[in-house]
This record gives C-alpha cells, structure tokens and sequence, in this order.
C-alpha cells in the first residue's frame, strides 16, 4: 500500500500548493509505507527528481498524447486507472482548481466520495479536519470509504521543503478514449506581465479608507518600491475604483505573500478569507477596534493618508 499524490503542474511548472498536498500525505503515512506521486502529461521526467527530494520515492508518469496539455476528463480518467492499477491507500491532491476538478472527476467514475479542503487527517479513524465557509470554520468529519480521495485547503499548511532523496520513475500508460479530448486546453491569454496577487511576495492592500481611485497612487508606489502588487477590498471593486482581478478576498483572489499591508480595510470575515494565509499582516487604519487591526501581526494607528507617504519617502531614503 502507499499514498498517492497528484502532482499540479502548468505545463511542468509544479504549484506550490503540491508541496503543501505532500506535508499532510507525509503526516499520512504509515511506517514502512512509500509516498508515491502522480504527474500526468508529456515529457515530464526532469521533475522526478525534484519529488525525490521532497520525500517521494516513485513517481508515476502517466502518458498519452491526449495529456499534452491539460483536460480534466482525460487527466481524471487517467488517475482514476493509474489508483486500479497501483492500488494506493489513499490519494491526495491540493485544492487548486485544477486538483479539485481532476480529484472530482476521478471520485465520479470511481463511485466514492472526496473530501475537499481537508486539513488533517486521521487515517485509522477517518477522522478529518477541512475548512468550510470560505476558512472562517473548521469542520469536523469523518470519511467512510474504502479508498480515500481527499484535496488539501491552499496554503492551511507549510509546503515540503527541498532536500535529498531520490524517486523512482515508472512509466504508466493509460488507454484513454479519444473523445476525452473535449475538454482540454487549446489557447492562453496572458493578462499581466511579472508578479501577480497569487504569486508576490508583498500585497499593498487598500480599502475604503483609500477614499477615492486616486488615493491609490501611493499604495503603487510603495508596492513597486517592495517588489510587490496592489489588491484591494470588495468595497474598493464595487466603487469602481479598482478592477475586480484586483479584489482580495473570499470572491476574490486568496493570498499567501510574505507581508500583507491592509491600508484603510475594516477587516470583515470575507476579506480575512482572502489574506489570512500571509505570513505577516500589517494593518494601518485610524480605528484601533477595527477586526483587521485585531487580527493584524502589526498595526500602525494612523490616517494612512499620512503614514504612507512617509513610508515610501524613508525607503527612498535608504535605498539612496
């Protein structure tokens, strides 16, 4: 027996919320138990090793033309033979869009359930932790099935770190009806260059405190000066001020950056959602009760108005 993970890839471009799936199988496992991973597509043998090094000792590369880019009713089918045929103890996905559309159309054809979002998981009880409404509740549950399909809440938990280790790759190829191609990816647009709300490091935040679209200006500028992007509130989009790509929250873009800055945000439940996975969160408002300044690691009581020109002016000062 062994665990299986999908591994989530852009054309072998491997997500980090993988590396997030990989901490709660290791947490999984039972002793003397392998850690397997499932990565679908073409020409992707380079990245056994990268799992090896995160604790994966065989990687099955299941392949087929049809897997060229990604489909989820292909990509489903052929996890869904690649679990008969390698008989895995439980299967584990992150909960990315993709993870959750593939894990979905594995659980259908298999005819058992999946437990989405999941936390922990106690696998001699079958007891499991998930986040529900939006992460602002914790759940409870326990999963009755004979094989266990569960995806794993982005960013609840630390991805596996890189390290030493070598995997064993297995080639796996599925038979898979041309008709599967259907549904599968043909064409992207890109809509912006560099960092994105997802991905930066830094998300300068602004809410109704901003006043108006052209109190935004400082919030740019003092992103740009920190390698960051801009985000914003619901009430910001509703305004008109920003667009809606811009909105943070639980309709909007969930972040994980290393600092969060909410400049002028109360802090309802819904944007919390959205940034509470930072790994630092500054609040700057002039309502020491609002919830964001509660919840905040660090706040700064002020107009934001005045503090934030004065922070942009000493890190151009330091920076010469």
């Amino acid at each position: 027996m062994s665990v299986l993970v999908l591994v989530d890839h852009d054309r072998g471009t491997v997500t980090v919320e993988t590396y997030e799936a990989l901490n709660l199988a290791r947490s999984v496992i039972a002793e003397g138990e392998p850690l397997e991973a499932a990565l679908i597509g073409t020409g992707l043998r380079g990245l056994a090793a990268d799992l090896g090094g995160r604790g994966v000792s065989k990687v099955h590369l299941v392949d087929d033309p049809i897997l060229d880019d990604y489909g989820p009713e292909a990509w489903g089918e052929a996890l869904a033979q690649l679990v008969v045929s390698s008989g895995p103890a439980v299967v584990i996905a992150p909960g990315t869009d993709r993870g959750n559309e593939v894990m979905a159309q594995m659980a259908a054809r298999a005819e058992l359930p999946l437990a989405v979002n999941v936390v922990a998981y106690d696998r001699a009880a079958g007891n499991l932790t998930r986040l529900r409404w939006g992460g602002s509740l914790l759940e409870n549950a326990v999963l009755n099935s004979p094989l266990p399909f569960l995806t794993v809440a982005p960013h609840a938990l630390d991805p596996v770190e890189p390290g030493s280790g070598e995997s064993e790759a297995i080639e796996f190829s599925p038979l898979l009806d041309a008709g599967l191609a259907r549904t599968k990816v043909v064409d992207r647009v890109t809509l912006s260059a560099g960092a994105t709300l997802a991905t930066a490091p830094v998300v300068v935040s602004g809410g109704r405190g901003v006043g108006g679209s052209e109190g935004f200006a400082v919030l740019e500028e003092l992103a740009s000066l920190l390698g960051g992007v801009v985000g914003c509130s619901r009430v910001v989009t509703n305004n008109g001020w920003r667009p809606h790509a811009d909105q943070v929250g639980q309709t909007g873009t969930r972040v994980a950056p290393t600092l969060y800055m909410a400049c002028g945000i109360s802090g309802a439940i819904q944007h919390w959602v959205g940034c509470m996975a930072a790994k630092n969160i500054m609040a700057i408002n002039i309502d020491p009760e609002a919830p964001m300044v509660s919840k905040a690691d660090y706040a700064v009581i002020g107009d934001l108005h005045e503090v934030l020109p004065a922070v942009v002016a000493e890190i151009k000062r330091r920076q010469g």
